[in-house]
């Protein structure tokens, strides 16, 4: 069986909802009710506004947020992405339209829409990244405080925009002895029991002894903002293509202002590429023993020096590597990119010979996905939902048209976030570990064996390209009982295919 690769957006936000997103596990807030109460609330209220300046008391429109002493440099480097975008743009098709509105072959985000009074951020969604604590276990991971750009327009539905900006806050303050990690893990997990629902449970989770109490504005660690910079749509002459653009900014302190970072494994390919010494540095520097089982485990930190500010991921992008994805030119089998196939045999050698069990990575395949889906972009391109991996609740909108807040692949890591959180409120050593992006980890799998999230219809699976013959890093990536691996899209070569009906 083919299926079109534009046939794979509508694929996705089908089996997002087999699993919940919300209030059920006690990791994320996705109520529209509760959100609203939040957002407003009479005494710790989470609008963006207040959390970048407390001393506000209502949520303020885009005009007045990007005029922040704290928010220009955001504004100030995206439009320096955009111009980038578009000089590249002209550079490379010169005859293909792009700008704002009809008329155009390509549909331009309206940077209008970034400081207009009629725009604001809403709070869509709170998640719980406790799971991230090997970052920085002295502040128990993050929580991840979710704003979707939405358009105050008339009527019951306004527009949501596709944009999102992330506010991360360390998960507790480093000076507050009073709550501990475990304290603050079990907070949330028995956030799940919680009879409650809207303001009231809104009121709840802001309790002195509730999961939300300890969020102020002194928790805040950076802002990560990813928005669909061009859409192209499908037509007689072109296919059907979005460009989402992402990038972070830090809170520097000192000065009070968030300003542009490196992306956290974000590699900088076209830099490594263009440069021979620093390529060799970074190979060196992954293929030790150390970082390479780190790398496996999906709990790798690559330094700064070999990552980049900026990321552009595109939907669809298929099953194959993509000419925007990091690994692409870095890994060949002639040895002309960074890495060669000899060299990551070697290291995988070396790296099990000193006691290193591989988790994922068993082959020079795995190697590639791995270098990829630990990237922004490249995590991005797996399994979202139009570039998003959490769309959020459309706290606007009537309550009764239902939204997907999530996408199959947050769902599908669910069960790895709430063994870790509990670990945590246990005071056990947690398992920190992750398969790859598009496949979740066993250790869910009695959870979600059967579903498209693991082996199901429309999961992510492995066709061998000869018979009999395996690739060790995904021989385990099987279809469920009446399901075959079956090919998507136009390459037939690819191994990666999904499962569908024989």
């Amino acid at each position: 069986m083919r299926l079109r690769l534009s046939f794979i957006a509508v694929l996705l936000c089908l089996v997002a909802p087999v699993a919940r997103a919300d209030e059920g596990n006690g990791l994320a807030v996705t109520d529209p009710g509760v959100l609203r109460t939040l957002e407003t609330h009479n005494t710790h209220g989470l609008s963006l506004a207040q959390l970048l300046d407390p001393a506000r008391t209502t949520p303020i429109p885009n005009d007045a947020l990007f005029a922040l002493p704290a928010m220009t440099q955001i504004r100030a480097a995206l439009d320096d992405a955009f111009a980038r975008y578009l000089a590249d743009h002209q550079k490379h098709q010169p005859r293909v339209r792009i700008g704002v509105g009809p008329g155009h072959d390509v549909q331009l985000f309206d940077q209008a829409t970034l400081t207009s009074p009629d725009v604001r951020f809403v709070l869509a969604g709170i998640v719980n990244r406790m799971d991230r604590a090997y970052v920085a276990p002295e502040t128990c991971g993050e929580i991840r405080l979710i704003y979707r750009l939405t358009r105050a327009a008339a009527g019951t539905t306004p527009p949501r925009l596709p944009m999102t900006l992330n506010l991360v806050l360390r998960a507790k303050d480093l000076n507050d002895a009073s709550v501990t990690c475990a304290d603050l893990a079990g907070r949330w997990l028995d956030s799940a029991s919680f009879i409650e629902t809207g303001a009231a449970r809104a009121d709840r989770l802001l309790k002195p002894d509730g999961p939300l109490a300890t969020i102020t504005a002194a928790h805040v660690d950076r802002v990560e903002t990813n928005l669909q910079i061009v859409h192209r749509p499908k037509s007689e002459t072109q296919e059907f293509r979005t460009d989402y653009l992402q990038k972070v900014f830090r809170f520097d302190a000192t000065v009070k202002q968030f300003r542009e970072a490196p992306m956290e494994n974000q590699i900088d390919r076209d830099r490594l590429l263009a440069d021979a010494a620093l390529g060799r540095a970074f190979r060196d520097w992954l293929l030790a023993p150390v970082n390479l089982l780190a790398f496996d485990r999906g709990t790798v930190l690559i330094p700064e020096k070999f990552l980049a500010t900026t990321s552009l991921s595109s939907t669809p992008a298929g099953f194959a590597p993509s000419a925007l994805q990091p690994e692409f030119g870095l890994i060949d089998s002639k040895g002309k990119g960074v890495f060669s196939e000899r060299d990551v045999v070697a290291a995988l050698e070396r790296a099990v010979a000193q006691g290193g069990a591989l988790e994922n990575i068993r082959s020079p395949a795995g190697f590639a996905r791995r270098l990829n889906d630990i990237t922004c972009g490249g995590c991005h391109q797996i399994r979202g939902i139009g570039g998003f991996h959490f769309p959020g609740a459309d706290t606007l909108a009537d309550q009764s048209q239902g939204t997907v807040a999530a996408s199959p692949h947050f769902i599908g890591d669910q069960p790895r976030r709430r063994d870790i959180v509990m670990a945590i409120r246990d005071g056990k050593a947690p398992d920190f570990s992750r398969g790859f992006s598009d496949r979740p980890q066993m250790r869910g799998n009695n959870e979600l064996a059967g579903s498209p999230l693991l082996d199901g219809w429309g999961a992510t699976c492995y066709r061998p390209k000869q018979k009999g013959v395996a690739d060790k890093s995904f021989a385990s990536w099987t279809c469920a009982e009446g399901l075959a691996c079956q090919q998507v899209g136009a390459d037939a070569s690819s191994a990666i295919g999904m499962c569908f009906v024989k």
